[in-house]
């Protein structure tokens, strides 16, 4: 008998047995047919490429996710160089790196064995949060020193801090 084309193998953990069967209870009531089994590799060879297969997996997704990472970090730099240190730019910025943070969880939920790259992720993470921290001390440094009323995004992006000024100061213009 053939499964039909939605099969898929996940290592055995009693919460994957749960989604399972919560998934399977939900197709059947849509008058659907679920099917869910326990099986075992033929021999080693076999059962290592399916290892294999879930580690490249991971790794593809811990490769994009250093990807975005070594992003995050130029443009942490470019905000530097350009001298935007205002706070909505430090607040989008932790935005960032919590979605960074959410991302490198949700992968490692799914690494079951340890695909070799993980560990580089880590780091590549905790760099990311070590330029933040440099940068959100440089952005409280700024809003420490600057007047009230002047615009603390000093550089191209500081763009609504500027029109704020601009139409402040039009306002007084005689």
């Amino acid at each position: 008998m053939y499964l039909q084309s939605s099969v898929c193998v996940l290592p055995r953990t009693s919460d994957h047995e749960r989604q399972l069967k919560l998934l399977q209870n939900e197709i059947v009531q849509g008058n659907g047919i679920a099917d869910v089994l326990e099986t075992a590799a033929l021999d080693a060879k076999q059962e290592g490429a399916i290892v294999r297969r879930f580690q490249q997996d991971r790794e593809a997704q811990y490769r994009e996710f250093l990807g975005k990472c070594n992003d995050y970090l130029v443009d942490l730099k470019r905000e530097a160089q350009i001298r935007n240190f205002s706070f909505a730019e430090l607040q989008e910025n932790d935005e960032d790196l919590k979605k960074l943070t959410g991302w490198l969880v949700k992968i490692k939920a799914l690494d079951f064995y340890g695909a070799p790259v993980g560990g580089e992720a880590d780091k590549s993470l905790q760099e990311c949060e070590h330029a933040l921290e440099q940068y959100a001390a440089r952005v409280y440094e700024v809003e420490q020193h600057s007047k009230p009323g002047e615009s603390r995004a000093i550089g191209a992006r500081g763009g609504r801090a500027r029109k704020r000024n601009y139409a402040r100061n039009k306002r007084r213009a005689p």
